[in-house]
């Protein structure tokens, strides 16, 4: 593999090679093979990739799409801060993917920090008060807390970061 510094960042598109992406996680390859164009068409979800070596390679990709926090899932000194209403907006990081051939590069940090970058940015036109995650596991839950995500009431797994941190994260 060429030593070609990876960090351009696109919406998929029909060029990117699909076939050939495989992070080890079976259900995540079938999504980004399968289903992460439909979902686009449809507007469920937006996917981006990281592209790789050459222009059609997937590095790795993540999906962002709208959902929303019970109040009562979040911590009591969070939730006192908002409004009473039962459901905050929220952005979802609904699957995060790096390709064996670029694991252990720093690829799944790029791909978190442009996730984050693109909720901020999205929260200019439509509220968010935090980003979510399903860790699917406990090493998925460990990257996520190790950037600062906090577990739900009552959900080990999924996970949030305030929008208020990832704004001083980016200097906003």
């Amino acid at each position: 593999m060429p030593t070609q510094s990876i960090h351009i960042f696109e919406p998929l598109g029909k060029h990117h090679d699909r076939a050939a992406f495989d992070c080890g996680v079976e259900a995540l390859n079938r999504y980004i093979r399968e289903q992460a164009g439909q979902d686009t068409k449809k507007k469920i979800a937006a996917t981006f990739v990281l592209v790789g070596d050459t222009s059609s390679s997937i590095a790795g990709y993540y999906t962002l799409s709208s959902t929303s926090i019970n109040i009562g899932e979040l911590p009591k000194h969070i939730a006192k801060k908002l409004p009473r209403y039962p459901l905050m907006p929220a952005t979802l990081i609904g699957r995060l993917a790096v390709d064996r051939r670029y694991q252990g590069k720093g690829c799944g940090e790029m791909l978190l920090v442009d996730a984050l970058k693109r909720s901020l940015i999205s929260t200019k036109q439509i509220g968010s008060i935090a980003v979510v995650v399903d860790a699917k596991d406990n090493a998925a839950k460990a990257f996520y807390t190790h950037f600062q995500f906090i577990p739900l009431v009552n959900y080990s797994h999924r996970l949030f970061l305030p929008m208020v941190v990832v704004q001083a994260l980016f200097g906003e």
